[in-house]
């Protein structure tokens, strides 16, 4: 890793943005440095005879109107006029990001008043903001910096508050708050690493925009003030005699122009050449391990591992609230597997993190039963259920590359989990997630974890995530599509390494997938959902050829197997699903339903028990083999 990174710096800077931004960054700095202690004698000397010559060779750029070489002057002026600019800069940055960040720290309610109030700022140009904080904090450098600090401070702001929500939707963030992860550390570790590119490359851009605007300030006598002096005052200085002397003017100018491009270009540099990747310095593998112990569940034969019962999402909306999961039941016991199948917007995903207490504000999720492990997760014990959910409950995700912070190293982040929840230390917490790595097949497991997410292929990421979910010996696995973006053949990978985890550890396992053919060979029962709503609850072994509901056989029909006639059109699912804020009286598929009639359209059917365990919410549900023509259903068949 440290050649490569090499090789990046040595590319970037050898080319010709390279060599023009470290030219330029080198002479500022240098400047700034060394100018004063070589020139300010010469800068400060005054010569009554030499008043207003032009360039010459004892003056480059001639004199003002004291004899004073003004050529000295602007090369002196570096070291205040950069230290002013590099304030003002620090100062907005700073400010932008707390701003910005904000929402992530402080929640939605609070993000979205401060995001009014950034909202607000931006509105106004940046230099009308300077000058009217300029005459707030008065003449000066001090007020100059204040002022220019707060004028850089609402753009900054927006980029950190765009980015940052982008970042804040993926789902690492989802599953570093399941692991418990504070707000403030999410920020620290998940979010501000992965927005830093950008917003190093506007820092940078945003110095070089001090420099003119104190520039533009001294200039205009709010800033710098006598005897001092920057560019700025410099270049008011010239511009009296620029029409019978112009170097004087011009060579302040130049300065102002040079040094902006110097600190803007660096910034371009620096981002191409390392993208900011997290400077995390790898750990020493430990031989051996101990694998943390599982939590206890003294009753976990008894009790179910998972119960729910009338669990209910809600968001408001303007006039009121709308429902997309609602009266949804379900029990796992351990080492059991029930799947979740529906078309998209069903709630199959809404429902999983309802489960997992991730349904972030405004949202609201209630339940008549919401018990894991024997814990009533609809208490207040936040903390404490953090600490369940952590360590007992494992999310997949869909998309691996989403999961996975792309600014850290593998085994980084499946070792946090056992370093946040277990107290291991980092030697340790390195060892658990090289052995968890070895446990998902991964190869190489040990140079594995050294790696960054982009350099895994989409199966080991994959792998990676679910290896992540064992790193505390969870007790249920929610699994939310995890195939759905591999190929067949890594599928069948990932589905097997999940079968092998669930009987070898007894793990129940949340399958959720639109795929019913999959969710039929991986679970043992079935829930399919419509509308937010479970309406039907079948074994498995019937799920392609004994479903009862209209819409669990149109869902089977629609997938094509080896004997679907080519000739024909596909079956599909007539009409759309429903939005949740407009359902319709009655049964919300009635309007897609074949088998419809009045009472359909006029009450919504409660479930109704049958003696083999199932639960059907239909009125018709004795008719339902009539609702799909059975040849389609067979096609449906021939694909499992």
């Amino acid at each position: 890793m440290a050649g490569g990174t090499s090789r990046r710096w040595s590319r970037t800077v050898r080319g010709p943005l390279g060599v023009t931004a470290v030219v330029l960054l080198l002479a500022v700095l240098l400047l700034t440095v060394f100018a004063p202690m070589v020139w300010q004698t010469r800068a400060d000397a005054v010569h009554p005879a030499e008043i207003l010559q032009g360039p010459s060779g004892r003056h480059p750029a001639g004199t003002d109107l004291l004899g004073r070489d003004i050529l000295a002057r602007v090369l002196v002026a570096t070291r205040l006029s950069v230290e002013l600019a590099l304030a003002a800069t620090v100062l907005g940055v700073g400010a932008g990001l707390l701003l910005g960040a904000a929402p992530v720290v402080l929640g939605r309610r609070a993000g979205r008043w401060i995001g009014a109030v950034i909202n607000v700022a931006v509105a106004f140009p940046s230099l009308l903001l300077a000058l009217f904080f300029a005459v707030v904090f008065g003449v000066g450098a001090k007020g100059a910096v204040l002022a220019i600090g707060l004028a850089t401070a609402p753009g900054f702001a927006r980029l950190t508050q765009t980015m940052a929500a982008t970042v804040a939707g993926r789902d690492y963030i989802a599953a570093a708050r399941i692991a418990g992860v504070g707000r403030i550390r999410i920020l620290l570790r998940h979010v501000l690493p992965n927005i830093a590119e950008p917003l190093v490359v506007a820092a940078t851009l945003a110095a070089g925009s001090a420099l003119l605007a104190f520039a533009g300030l001294s200039f205009l006598g709010l800033g710098v003030q006598a005897p001092a002096y920057d560019w700025g005052r410099l270049l008011g200085e010239g511009l009296a005699q620029i029409y019978i002397h112009p170097a004087g003017a011009l060579a302040a100018a130049a300065a102002v122009i040079l040094a902006a491009m110097a600190f803007s270009l660096t910034g371009e540099v620096v981002a191409r050449a390392i993208g900011l990747r997290s400077a995390e310095d790898a750990v020493p593998a430990a031989r051996t391990a101990a694998t943390p112990p599982r939590p206890a569940a003294a009753a976990a034969e008894i009790a179910p591992l998972l119960a729910v019962e009338n669990l209910r999402v809600t968001f408001p909306v303007r006039g009121g609230q709308i429902s997309p999961v609602r009266e949804v039941s379900v029990q796992l016991r351990p080492g059991e597997a029930v799947g979740i199948v529906g078309e998209s917007g069903s709630g199959k995903s809404l429902t999983a993190l309802a489960i997992a207490q991730l349904v972030a504000a405004p949202g609201r999720v209630d339940a008549d039963r919401l018990e894991f492990l024997g814990a009533d997760l609809r208490g207040r014990g936040a903390a404490a259920h953090r600490r369940l959910l952590g360590t007992s409950l494992a999310m997949v995700f869909q998309d691996p590359m989403t999961s996975l912070n792309p600014t850290h190293r593998v085994g980084h982040q499946l070792a946090e989990v056992v370093r946040r929840h277990q107290g291991a230390d980092r030697r340790a917490g390195w060892a658990r997630a090289v052995d968890r790595l070895r446990a998902v097949r991964i190869p190489a497991a040990e140079r594995r974890a050294r790696q960054l997410p982009h350099e895994f292929s989409g199966g080991m990421r994959q792998r990676a995530m679910i290896g992540m979910g064992l790193m505390a010996g969870p007790a249920l696995i929610i699994a939310d599509e995890p195939t759905t973006a591999l190929d067949v053949t890594v599928q069948r990978e990932v589905l097997r390494l999940l079968e092998n985890i669930r009987t070898a550890d007894s793990v129940g396992l949340l399958f959720i997938s639109h795929d019913v053919t999959v969710v039929a060979q991986v679970c043992e029962r079935v829930l399919v959902m419509y509308a937010g709503r479970i309406v039907e609850d079948l074994p498995s072994a019937a799920l392609l050829g004994d479903a009862r509901h209209p819409y669990t056989r149109a869902l089977v029909a629609a997938v094509p197997g080896m004997a679907t006639d080519r000739d024909r059109p596909l079956a599909v699912i007539p009409g759309r699903p429903p939005d949740p804020a407009r359902l319709p009286s009655g049964c919300a598929f009635a309007p897609r339903c074949p088998l419809a009639t009045d009472v359909c359209r006029e009450q919504d059917p409660p479930p109704a028990a049958y003696d083999d365990g199932r639960r059907v919410a239909c009125h018709h549900a004795d008719l339902a083999p009539v609702a799909v023509a059975p040849q389609e259903t067979t096609a449906g068949r021939d694909q499992s």
